[in-house]
Protein backbone atom coordinates (compact mmCIF):
# COMPACT_ATOMS: atom_id res chain seq x y z
CA UNK A 1 0.00 0.00 0.00
CA UNK A 2 2.36 2.31 1.52
CA UNK A 3 4.90 1.72 -2.24
CA UNK A 4 1.29 2.33 -4.21
CA UNK A 5 0.96 5.81 -2.62
CA UNK A 6 4.32 6.70 -3.92
CA UNK A 7 3.80 5.72 -6.78
CA UNK A 8 0.69 7.90 -7.08
CA UNK A 9 2.35 10.75 -5.75
CA UNK A 10 5.50 10.20 -8.54
CA UNK A 11 2.61 10.38 -11.40
CA UNK A 12 0.99 13.01 -9.89
CA UNK A 13 4.15 15.18 -9.63
CA UNK A 14 4.81 13.62 -13.30
CA UNK A 15 1.61 15.21 -14.59
CA UNK A 16 2.21 18.27 -13.40
CA UNK A 17 5.20 18.47 -15.00
CA UNK A 18 3.77 17.15 -18.46
CA UNK A 19 0.87 19.06 -18.85
CA UNK A 20 0.47 22.26 -20.24
CA UNK A 21 3.82 22.68 -22.08
CA UNK A 22 5.67 22.38 -18.86
CA UNK A 23 9.00 22.41 -20.61
CA UNK A 24 8.89 25.88 -20.80
CA UNK A 25 7.31 26.36 -17.27
CA UNK A 26 7.67 29.65 -15.81
CA UNK A 27 8.16 31.31 -12.04
CA UNK A 28 6.85 34.17 -11.47
CA UNK A 29 4.29 36.82 -12.03
CA UNK A 30 0.51 37.09 -11.02
CA UNK A 31 -2.75 35.68 -11.28
CA UNK A 32 -5.83 37.42 -11.52
CA UNK A 33 -8.43 34.93 -10.94
CA UNK A 34 -11.89 35.56 -9.33
CA UNK A 35 -14.78 34.66 -6.89
CA UNK A 36 -17.91 34.18 -9.20
CA UNK A 37 -20.48 32.79 -6.57
CA UNK A 38 -22.86 35.56 -6.00
CA UNK A 39 -21.56 38.45 -2.86
CA UNK A 40 -18.71 38.55 -0.53
CA UNK A 41 -16.86 35.54 1.06
CA UNK A 42 -17.92 35.05 4.93
CA UNK A 43 -14.91 33.71 6.37
CA UNK A 44 -11.66 31.80 5.02
CA UNK A 45 -12.14 29.19 8.31
CA UNK A 46 -13.42 26.87 5.93
CA UNK A 47 -14.30 24.22 9.18
CA UNK A 48 -17.43 27.27 10.01
CA UNK A 49 -18.93 27.30 6.32
CA UNK A 50 -20.74 25.71 3.45
CA UNK A 51 -19.91 28.42 0.25
CA UNK A 52 -17.97 27.16 -2.42
CA UNK A 53 -17.05 31.24 -2.44
CA UNK A 54 -14.92 30.58 0.48
CA UNK A 55 -13.81 27.05 -0.25
CA UNK A 56 -12.34 28.12 -3.67
CA UNK A 57 -10.29 30.67 -2.72
CA UNK A 58 -9.51 29.09 1.05
CA UNK A 59 -8.60 25.61 -0.72
CA UNK A 60 -5.05 27.54 -2.14
CA UNK A 61 -4.30 28.91 1.64
CA UNK A 62 -5.16 25.28 3.82
CA UNK A 63 -4.52 21.76 2.84
CA UNK A 64 -5.82 18.72 4.61
CA UNK A 65 -5.42 15.02 4.23
CA UNK A 66 -6.42 14.13 0.57
CA UNK A 67 -7.02 16.62 -2.25
CA UNK A 68 -8.50 16.43 -5.69
CA UNK A 69 -6.14 14.76 -8.59
CA UNK A 70 -8.25 16.56 -11.32
CA UNK A 71 -6.57 14.89 -13.88
CA UNK A 72 -7.57 11.24 -12.98
CA UNK A 73 -10.51 12.25 -11.31
CA UNK A 74 -9.85 11.03 -7.96
CA UNK A 75 -9.00 11.77 -4.54
CA UNK A 76 -5.30 11.17 -3.63
CA UNK A 77 -3.20 11.73 -0.44
CA UNK A 78 -2.42 15.31 0.24
CA UNK A 79 -0.34 16.28 3.77
CA UNK A 80 0.23 12.19 4.22
CA UNK A 81 3.20 10.76 2.41
CA UNK A 82 1.86 7.23 2.84
CA UNK A 83 -0.77 4.79 4.03
CA UNK A 84 -2.00 1.83 5.43
CA UNK A 85 -5.14 0.28 5.45
CA UNK A 86 -6.72 -2.99 7.32
CA UNK A 87 -8.32 -5.75 5.81
CA UNK A 88 -10.98 -4.68 7.17
CA UNK A 89 -11.19 -1.28 5.77
CA UNK A 90 -12.14 0.67 8.94
CA UNK A 91 -8.69 1.45 10.16
CA UNK A 92 -6.47 3.84 7.94
CA UNK A 93 -2.77 4.85 9.55
CA UNK A 94 -1.45 7.62 7.67
CA UNK A 95 2.15 9.14 7.66
CA UNK A 96 2.86 12.36 7.52
CA UNK A 97 5.23 14.14 5.37
CA UNK A 98 7.94 15.50 7.72
CA UNK A 99 8.69 18.77 5.34
CA UNK A 100 5.39 20.47 5.52
CA UNK A 101 5.33 24.00 7.72
CA UNK A 102 2.86 26.19 8.12
CA UNK A 103 2.78 29.56 7.33
CA UNK A 104 4.14 30.75 10.68
CA UNK A 105 6.82 28.57 10.35
CA UNK A 106 5.57 25.60 12.46
CA UNK A 107 6.22 22.17 11.83
CA UNK A 108 2.57 20.26 11.24
CA UNK A 109 2.12 17.33 13.33
CA UNK A 110 0.03 14.32 14.24
CA UNK A 111 -1.25 16.87 17.08
CA UNK A 112 -2.54 19.38 14.73
CA UNK A 113 -4.49 16.91 12.81
CA UNK A 114 -6.30 15.29 15.83
CA UNK A 115 -7.19 19.08 17.14
CA UNK A 116 -8.58 20.27 13.76
CA UNK A 117 -10.51 17.10 13.50
CA UNK A 118 -11.71 17.62 17.08
CA UNK A 119 -12.33 21.38 16.79
CA UNK A 120 -14.87 20.15 13.82
CA UNK A 121 -16.63 17.58 15.79
CA UNK A 122 -17.11 19.71 18.92
CA UNK A 123 -17.88 23.26 17.37
CA UNK A 124 -20.83 25.15 18.20
CA UNK A 125 -23.04 25.93 16.23
CA UNK A 126 -22.18 22.80 14.42
CA UNK A 127 -19.32 22.67 12.04
CA UNK A 128 -20.55 22.18 8.48
CA UNK A 129 -17.52 20.19 7.65
CA UNK A 130 -18.96 17.90 10.14
CA UNK A 131 -21.07 15.84 7.83
CA UNK A 132 -17.48 14.98 6.69
CA UNK A 133 -16.13 13.30 9.66
CA UNK A 134 -18.99 11.86 11.30
CA UNK A 135 -18.28 8.02 10.34
CA UNK A 136 -14.64 8.41 12.19
CA UNK A 137 -15.11 6.11 15.55
CA UNK A 138 -16.64 8.70 18.60
CA UNK A 139 -17.22 11.29 16.35
CA UNK A 140 -20.92 11.42 16.98
CA UNK A 141 -20.46 11.29 20.72
CA UNK A 142 -17.92 13.90 20.85
CA UNK A 143 -20.28 16.47 18.83
CA UNK A 144 -23.23 15.55 21.28
CA UNK A 145 -20.55 15.87 24.47
CA UNK A 146 -20.75 12.25 25.64
CA UNK A 147 -16.83 11.71 25.66
CA UNK A 148 -14.26 14.59 25.48
CA UNK A 149 -11.39 13.04 23.17
CA UNK A 150 -11.68 11.34 20.20
CA UNK A 151 -11.72 7.90 20.77
CA UNK A 152 -11.31 7.18 16.73
CA UNK A 153 -8.07 8.96 16.17
CA UNK A 154 -4.53 8.01 17.78
CA UNK A 155 -1.86 9.56 17.82
CA UNK A 156 1.35 6.78 17.12
CA UNK A 157 4.45 9.00 17.14
CA UNK A 158 4.33 12.86 15.59
CA UNK A 159 4.27 12.15 12.47
CA UNK A 160 2.04 9.17 12.40
CA UNK A 161 -1.37 8.43 13.51
CA UNK A 162 -4.65 6.17 12.70
CA UNK A 163 -8.15 6.85 11.79
CA UNK A 164 -10.95 4.60 12.84
CA UNK A 165 -14.21 3.82 11.43
CA UNK A 166 -17.71 2.95 12.59
CA UNK A 167 -17.66 1.46 8.81
CA UNK A 168 -15.67 0.51 6.37
CA UNK A 169 -15.95 3.04 3.45
CA UNK A 170 -13.43 4.98 1.54
CA UNK A 171 -12.18 7.93 3.85
CA UNK A 172 -10.76 9.59 0.97
CA UNK A 173 -13.82 10.50 -0.41
CA UNK A 174 -14.67 12.78 2.32
CA UNK A 175 -11.69 14.03 3.81
CA UNK A 176 -10.65 15.48 -0.09
CA UNK A 177 -13.19 18.59 0.36
CA UNK A 178 -12.03 21.89 1.18
CA UNK A 179 -13.97 22.30 4.60
CA UNK A 180 -11.28 19.78 6.35
CA UNK A 181 -8.49 21.38 6.53
CA UNK A 182 -5.70 21.05 9.14
CA UNK A 183 -4.75 24.37 11.22
CA UNK A 184 -2.38 25.30 13.56
CA UNK A 185 -3.91 25.31 17.35
CA UNK A 186 -2.15 28.48 18.43
CA UNK A 187 -3.05 30.71 15.30
CA UNK A 188 -6.92 29.66 15.46
CA UNK A 189 -6.65 29.89 19.53
CA UNK A 190 -4.69 33.20 19.51
CA UNK A 191 -6.90 35.27 16.68
CA UNK A 192 -10.22 33.90 18.25
CA UNK A 193 -13.06 34.62 15.48
CA UNK A 194 -10.99 36.51 13.65
CA UNK A 195 -9.28 33.86 11.95
CA UNK A 196 -11.30 33.76 9.48
CA UNK A 197 -10.40 37.12 7.97
CA UNK A 198 -6.56 36.71 8.83
CA UNK A 199 -6.41 33.00 8.41
CA UNK A 200 -2.58 30.78 8.88
CA UNK A 201 -2.50 27.39 6.67
CA UNK A 202 0.34 25.49 4.97
CA UNK A 203 -0.78 25.60 1.83
CA UNK A 204 0.99 27.06 -1.53
CA UNK A 205 -0.13 30.32 -0.96
CA UNK A 206 0.18 32.72 2.42
CA UNK A 207 -2.83 34.82 3.01
CA UNK A 208 -2.23 38.96 2.09
CA UNK A 209 -5.36 41.01 2.40
CA UNK A 210 -9.18 40.93 1.90
CA UNK A 211 -10.83 44.12 0.92
CA UNK A 212 -14.11 42.85 1.54
CA UNK A 213 -16.37 43.24 -1.40
CA UNK A 214 -13.80 43.42 -3.62
CA UNK A 215 -10.57 41.43 -3.69
CA UNK A 216 -8.76 38.66 -1.83
CA UNK A 217 -5.10 38.78 -1.99
CA UNK A 218 -2.27 35.63 -2.03
CA UNK A 219 1.41 35.02 -2.61
CA UNK A 220 3.58 32.55 -2.84
CA UNK A 221 4.87 30.38 0.44
CA UNK A 222 8.17 29.73 -0.50
CA UNK A 223 8.18 26.96 2.04
CA UNK A 224 5.80 24.74 1.14
CA UNK A 225 5.99 20.95 1.11
CA UNK A 226 6.38 20.76 -3.13
CA UNK A 227 9.67 22.07 -3.96
CA UNK A 228 9.68 24.82 -6.62
CA UNK A 229 5.93 25.17 -6.40
CA UNK A 230 3.69 27.34 -6.07
CA UNK A 231 4.87 28.89 -9.49
CA UNK A 232 3.08 32.29 -9.39
CA UNK A 233 4.13 34.59 -7.07
CA UNK A 234 0.86 35.62 -6.19
CA UNK A 235 -3.15 35.42 -6.38
CA UNK A 236 -5.71 37.93 -6.15
CA UNK A 237 -9.17 36.70 -6.31
CA UNK A 238 -12.07 39.49 -7.85
CA UNK A 239 -14.58 39.15 -5.75
CA UNK A 240 -17.24 38.99 -9.23
CA UNK A 241 -20.78 38.11 -8.93
CA UNK A 242 -21.83 39.14 -12.16
CA UNK A 243 -21.44 37.73 -15.11
CA UNK A 244 -21.71 40.83 -17.58
CA UNK A 245 -19.11 42.49 -15.15
CA UNK A 246 -16.51 39.30 -15.21
CA UNK A 247 -17.48 39.24 -19.16
CA UNK A 248 -16.43 43.15 -19.35
CA UNK A 249 -13.17 42.08 -17.12
CA UNK A 250 -11.86 39.17 -18.88
CA UNK A 251 -12.34 41.25 -22.53
CA UNK A 252 -10.16 43.98 -21.44
CA UNK A 253 -7.56 41.62 -19.98
CA UNK A 254 -7.87 42.67 -16.17
CA UNK A 255 -8.92 38.91 -15.65
CA UNK A 256 -6.88 36.19 -16.69
CA UNK A 257 -9.64 33.45 -16.56
CA UNK A 258 -13.65 33.66 -16.59
CA UNK A 259 -16.59 31.03 -15.21
CA UNK A 260 -18.19 31.10 -18.26
CA UNK A 261 -22.39 31.33 -18.27
CA UNK A 262 -24.82 30.50 -20.87
CA UNK A 263 -25.47 34.22 -21.95
CA UNK A 264 -21.83 34.22 -23.02
CA UNK A 265 -21.22 30.91 -24.00
CA UNK A 266 -22.37 30.99 -27.63
CA UNK A 267 -20.03 34.09 -28.23
CA UNK A 268 -16.94 32.54 -26.86
CA UNK A 269 -17.19 29.63 -28.64
CA UNK A 270 -17.54 31.22 -31.90
CA UNK A 271 -14.88 33.43 -31.22
CA UNK A 272 -11.26 32.78 -32.63
CA UNK A 273 -9.23 33.11 -30.02
CA UNK A 274 -11.01 32.04 -27.22
CA UNK A 275 -12.64 29.11 -28.19
CA UNK A 276 -8.92 27.42 -27.83
CA UNK A 277 -8.90 28.60 -24.79
CA UNK A 278 -11.22 27.22 -22.84
CA UNK A 279 -11.90 24.25 -20.76
CA UNK A 280 -15.03 22.01 -20.03
CA UNK A 281 -15.94 19.30 -17.62
CA UNK A 282 -19.46 17.42 -16.80
CA UNK A 283 -19.71 18.88 -13.06
CA UNK A 284 -21.23 16.61 -11.30
CA UNK A 285 -24.46 17.95 -10.51
CA UNK A 286 -27.63 16.49 -11.44
CA UNK A 287 -30.61 18.92 -13.06
CA UNK A 288 -33.78 17.42 -12.43
CA UNK A 289 -37.71 17.81 -11.31
CA UNK A 290 -38.59 15.29 -8.34
CA UNK A 291 -42.18 13.85 -8.29
CA UNK A 292 -43.60 13.50 -4.82
CA UNK A 293 -45.28 9.93 -4.82
CA UNK A 294 -47.99 11.30 -2.11
CA UNK A 295 -49.54 12.72 -5.42
CA UNK A 296 -51.11 10.07 -6.75
CA UNK A 297 -50.29 10.34 -10.44
CA UNK A 298 -46.86 10.23 -9.56
CA UNK A 299 -47.01 7.35 -7.60
CA UNK A 300 -47.34 5.10 -10.80
CA UNK A 301 -44.08 4.89 -12.79
CA UNK A 302 -46.16 4.86 -15.96
CA UNK A 303 -46.73 8.63 -15.26
CA UNK A 304 -43.49 9.19 -14.45
CA UNK A 305 -41.83 7.54 -17.25
CA UNK A 306 -44.65 9.85 -19.84
CA UNK A 307 -43.13 12.81 -18.39
CA UNK A 308 -38.99 11.66 -19.42
CA UNK A 309 -40.30 10.54 -22.96
CA UNK A 310 -42.68 13.72 -23.44
CA UNK A 311 -40.51 16.82 -22.86
CA UNK A 312 -37.67 17.54 -25.60
CA UNK A 313 -34.47 17.79 -23.26
CA UNK A 314 -31.82 18.19 -25.75
CA UNK A 315 -33.95 21.15 -27.85
CA UNK A 316 -34.77 23.36 -24.44
CA UNK A 317 -30.64 22.84 -23.29
CA UNK A 318 -30.02 24.08 -26.74
CA UNK A 319 -32.56 26.92 -26.95
CA UNK A 320 -32.75 28.16 -23.40
CA UNK A 321 -29.36 27.06 -21.98
CA UNK A 322 -27.74 27.66 -25.07
CA UNK A 323 -26.13 24.44 -25.64
CA UNK A 324 -24.53 24.64 -22.07
CA UNK A 325 -25.79 21.63 -20.46
CA UNK A 326 -25.00 17.42 -21.38
CA UNK A 327 -28.26 15.75 -21.63
CA UNK A 328 -29.02 13.61 -18.59
CA UNK A 329 -28.65 9.57 -18.89
CA UNK A 330 -30.12 8.54 -15.47
CA UNK A 331 -28.77 10.05 -12.23
CA UNK A 332 -24.89 10.26 -12.31
CA UNK A 333 -23.62 12.22 -14.78
CA UNK A 334 -20.70 11.31 -17.23
CA UNK A 335 -18.00 12.31 -14.97
CA UNK A 336 -18.84 9.41 -12.82
CA UNK A 337 -16.76 6.27 -12.60
CA UNK A 338 -19.78 4.29 -12.39
CA UNK A 339 -21.49 6.53 -15.31
CA UNK A 340 -23.59 3.92 -18.41
CA UNK A 341 -22.75 5.58 -21.42
CA UNK A 342 -24.69 2.90 -23.26
CA UNK A 343 -27.25 2.92 -20.16
CA UNK A 344 -31.17 4.51 -20.97
CA UNK A 345 -31.81 7.86 -21.72
CA UNK A 346 -35.46 8.87 -22.29
CA UNK A 347 -35.70 9.97 -25.98
CA UNK A 348 -38.29 12.42 -26.53
CA UNK A 349 -41.32 10.55 -27.85
CA UNK A 350 -44.78 11.80 -27.36
CA UNK A 351 -46.57 9.46 -28.93
CA UNK A 352 -45.42 6.69 -25.84
CA UNK A 353 -45.54 9.27 -23.98
CA UNK A 354 -49.32 9.73 -24.85
CA UNK A 355 -50.08 5.80 -24.60
CA UNK A 356 -48.34 5.25 -21.11
CA UNK A 357 -50.46 8.04 -19.70
CA UNK A 358 -53.70 6.26 -21.02
CA UNK A 359 -52.35 2.81 -19.75
CA UNK A 360 -51.81 4.29 -16.41
CA UNK A 361 -55.20 5.48 -16.59
CA UNK A 362 -54.74 9.19 -17.06
CA UNK A 363 -55.94 9.87 -20.52
CA UNK A 364 -57.37 12.94 -19.62
CA UNK A 365 -54.60 14.04 -17.56
CA UNK A 366 -54.20 15.82 -14.71
CA UNK A 367 -53.17 19.50 -12.79
CA UNK A 368 -50.18 19.72 -10.66
CA UNK A 369 -51.06 22.32 -8.07
CA UNK A 370 -47.76 23.05 -6.31
CA UNK A 371 -45.09 23.08 -8.82
CA UNK A 372 -41.70 24.67 -7.17
CA UNK A 373 -39.10 26.27 -7.97
CA UNK A 374 -36.42 29.09 -7.51
CA UNK A 375 -35.80 31.78 -10.52
CA UNK A 376 -32.28 30.42 -11.61
CA UNK A 377 -32.04 30.48 -14.78
CA UNK A 378 -31.11 27.25 -15.70
CA UNK A 379 -32.76 24.85 -13.35
CA UNK A 380 -35.38 27.10 -12.30
CA UNK A 381 -39.23 28.14 -12.97
CA UNK A 382 -38.00 29.34 -16.59
CA UNK A 383 -37.54 25.85 -17.49
CA UNK A 384 -41.17 24.93 -16.38
CA UNK A 385 -42.63 27.29 -18.61
CA UNK A 386 -40.38 25.13 -21.63
CA UNK A 387 -41.75 22.17 -20.34
CA UNK A 388 -45.69 23.29 -20.18
CA UNK A 389 -46.86 23.21 -24.09
CA UNK A 390 -44.90 20.08 -23.85
CA UNK A 391 -46.86 18.25 -20.89
CA UNK A 392 -49.59 19.95 -21.83
CA UNK A 393 -49.67 17.59 -25.29
CA UNK A 394 -50.56 14.66 -22.59
CA UNK A 395 -52.88 16.65 -20.45
CA UNK A 396 -50.38 17.59 -17.37
CA UNK A 397 -51.20 21.21 -16.25
CA UNK A 398 -48.59 23.20 -14.39
CA UNK A 399 -49.07 25.53 -11.55
CA UNK A 400 -45.66 27.34 -10.86
CA UNK A 401 -44.80 28.33 -7.44
CA UNK A 402 -41.45 30.67 -7.35
CA UNK A 403 -39.62 31.15 -4.03
CA UNK A 404 -36.68 31.93 -2.91
CA UNK A 405 -33.68 28.75 -2.20
CA UNK A 406 -34.26 28.50 1.24
CA UNK A 407 -38.15 28.41 1.60
CA UNK A 408 -37.93 25.90 -1.64
CA UNK A 409 -35.60 24.32 0.46
CA UNK A 410 -37.46 23.79 3.74
CA UNK A 411 -40.70 23.09 1.12
CA UNK A 412 -39.18 19.84 -0.18
CA UNK A 413 -37.65 18.73 3.02
CA UNK A 414 -41.14 18.86 4.69
CA UNK A 415 -42.80 17.36 1.50
CA UNK A 416 -44.64 20.12 0.70
CA UNK A 417 -44.57 19.98 -3.30
CA UNK A 418 -45.97 18.12 -6.01
CA UNK A 419 -42.68 18.55 -8.20
CA UNK A 420 -39.69 20.75 -7.80
CA UNK A 421 -37.19 21.58 -9.80
CA UNK A 422 -33.38 21.76 -8.64
CA UNK A 423 -29.75 21.14 -9.30
CA UNK A 424 -28.61 18.16 -7.22
CA UNK A 425 -25.10 17.01 -5.76
CA UNK A 426 -24.09 14.02 -7.98
CA UNK A 427 -20.39 13.05 -7.21
CA UNK A 428 -17.58 12.29 -6.84
CA UNK A 429 -18.38 9.07 -5.07
CA UNK A 430 -20.59 7.08 -6.72
CA UNK A 431 -22.03 4.95 -4.39
CA UNK A 432 -22.69 8.32 -1.56
CA UNK A 433 -24.14 9.87 -3.99
CA UNK A 434 -26.79 7.00 -5.01
CA UNK A 435 -27.25 6.64 -1.46
CA UNK A 436 -29.27 9.22 -0.82
CA UNK A 437 -31.84 7.62 -2.53
CA UNK A 438 -32.16 4.55 -0.55
CA UNK A 439 -35.13 3.33 1.20
CA UNK A 440 -33.93 3.57 4.56
CA UNK A 441 -32.90 7.75 3.93
CA UNK A 442 -35.91 9.88 4.99
CA UNK A 443 -36.67 13.25 2.97
CA UNK A 444 -34.50 15.48 5.13
CA UNK A 445 -31.48 13.44 4.22
CA UNK A 446 -32.20 13.90 0.64
CA UNK A 447 -34.07 11.03 -0.54
CA UNK A 448 -36.65 14.05 -1.34
CA UNK A 449 -39.01 11.30 -4.30
CA UNK A 450 -39.02 9.08 -1.10
CA UNK A 451 -37.87 6.15 -3.19
CA UNK A 452 -37.96 2.97 -2.14
CA UNK A 453 -36.29 -0.14 -3.91
CA UNK A 454 -35.73 -3.41 -2.82
CA UNK A 455 -33.18 -4.65 -5.56
CA UNK A 456 -31.98 -1.00 -5.41
CA UNK A 457 -30.99 -1.19 -1.95
CA UNK A 458 -29.01 -4.74 -2.62
CA UNK A 459 -26.66 -3.72 -5.04
CA UNK A 460 -25.77 -0.32 -2.79
CA UNK A 461 -25.44 -2.89 0.24
CA UNK A 462 -22.99 -5.41 -1.95
CA UNK A 463 -21.14 -2.06 -3.29
CA UNK A 464 -20.25 -0.88 0.06
CA UNK A 465 -18.01 -3.93 0.51
CA UNK A 466 -16.79 -4.65 -2.72
CA UNK A 467 -13.38 -5.52 -3.00
CA UNK A 468 -12.46 -2.98 -5.53
CA UNK A 469 -13.94 0.22 -6.90
CA UNK A 470 -14.20 -1.76 -10.51
CA UNK A 471 -16.92 -3.72 -8.97
CA UNK A 472 -18.02 -1.42 -6.44
CA UNK A 473 -18.48 0.71 -9.98
CA UNK A 474 -20.29 -1.67 -11.55
CA UNK A 475 -22.97 -2.66 -9.10
CA UNK A 476 -23.13 1.38 -8.71
CA UNK A 477 -24.03 1.42 -12.21
CA UNK A 478 -26.57 -1.03 -11.80
CA UNK A 479 -28.36 0.84 -9.24
CA UNK A 480 -28.03 3.35 -11.67
CA UNK A 481 -30.13 1.67 -14.21
CA UNK A 482 -32.85 1.10 -11.73
CA UNK A 483 -33.06 4.47 -10.81
CA UNK A 484 -33.86 5.59 -14.34
CA UNK A 485 -35.98 2.87 -14.95
CA UNK A 486 -38.17 4.03 -12.01
CA UNK A 487 -38.01 7.46 -13.14
CA UNK A 488 -38.88 9.41 -9.79
CA UNK A 489 -37.13 12.51 -11.31
CA UNK A 490 -37.70 13.86 -14.77
CA UNK A 491 -33.90 13.38 -15.70
CA UNK A 492 -32.41 17.07 -17.21
CA UNK A 493 -28.94 17.48 -17.32
CA UNK A 494 -25.56 17.42 -16.06
CA UNK A 495 -24.42 20.65 -16.01
CA UNK A 496 -21.56 21.56 -18.31
CA UNK A 497 -18.94 23.83 -16.44
CA UNK A 498 -16.65 26.21 -18.60
CA UNK A 499 -13.62 28.28 -17.80
CA UNK A 500 -12.25 30.56 -20.63
CA UNK A 501 -8.91 31.97 -19.71
CA UNK A 502 -5.92 33.89 -21.92
CA UNK A 503 -3.54 32.12 -23.72
CA UNK A 504 -0.63 33.16 -21.27
CA UNK A 505 -2.04 31.16 -18.44
CA UNK A 506 -1.03 27.52 -18.01
CA UNK A 507 -2.45 24.33 -16.07
CA UNK A 508 -5.84 25.22 -15.43
CA UNK A 509 -7.81 21.74 -14.52
CA UNK A 510 -10.91 20.27 -15.52
CA UNK A 511 -12.44 20.53 -12.20
CA UNK A 512 -15.45 17.65 -12.20
CA UNK A 513 -16.56 18.37 -8.55
CA UNK A 514 -16.68 22.22 -8.81
CA UNK A 515 -15.03 23.38 -11.85
CA UNK A 516 -13.92 26.79 -9.15
CA UNK A 517 -11.86 24.13 -7.42
CA UNK A 518 -8.63 25.08 -8.99
CA UNK A 519 -5.78 23.91 -6.95
CA UNK A 520 -3.37 26.68 -7.90
CA UNK A 521 -0.22 24.85 -7.37
CA UNK A 522 1.17 24.19 -10.80
CA UNK A 523 -0.71 27.08 -12.37
CA UNK A 524 2.04 29.48 -14.38
CA UNK A 525 1.74 32.40 -16.73
CA UNK A 526 4.16 32.80 -19.26
CA UNK A 527 6.16 36.47 -20.45
CA UNK A 528 3.45 37.21 -22.74
CA UNK A 529 0.68 38.11 -19.50
CA UNK A 530 0.36 41.64 -18.88
CA UNK A 531 1.06 40.63 -14.96
CA UNK A 532 4.27 38.63 -16.23
CA UNK A 533 6.30 40.52 -13.87
CA UNK A 534 4.15 41.39 -11.22
CA UNK A 535 5.36 40.65 -7.59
Amino acid sequence: MKKWMIILAALFLTGFLLSGSAYAVRKGGTLNFMAPYGGDLSTLDLTKTSRYQDYLVGMNIHRGLYRWDAQNSVPVLDLPESLEISADKKTYTFKLRPNITFHNGRQLVTDDVIWSFTRIATMKPSAPAFRYINMIEGAKDLHEGKISTFTGMKKIDDLTFQIVLTAPIDLSYSLWFPAVVIYPKEEVERLGDAFGTNPVGCGPFKFVKWVKGSEVILEKFDNFYMEGMPYLDKVTYKIMGEAAARDLAFKARELDATIVGAVNYPEYKADPVISKNMIEVAEMFTRLVGMNPDFKPFADKRVRQAINYAIPSDLIIEKILKGKAFPARGYLPSSSPAFDPDGKKYEFNPEKAKALMKEAGYENGFVVERAIGTANKSWGTGIYEAMMPYLKKIGIELKIQQMEGAAMDARIRSSDFDMFIWSLDSGPDSLETMSRWKSDVDVGSGNYVKFKNAEFDKLLDQAAVAETDAEKNELVKKADAIFTEEAPVWFFNYNKAIMAFHPWVHNLSKVAPEMMFQDLTAVWVDETSPRANEK
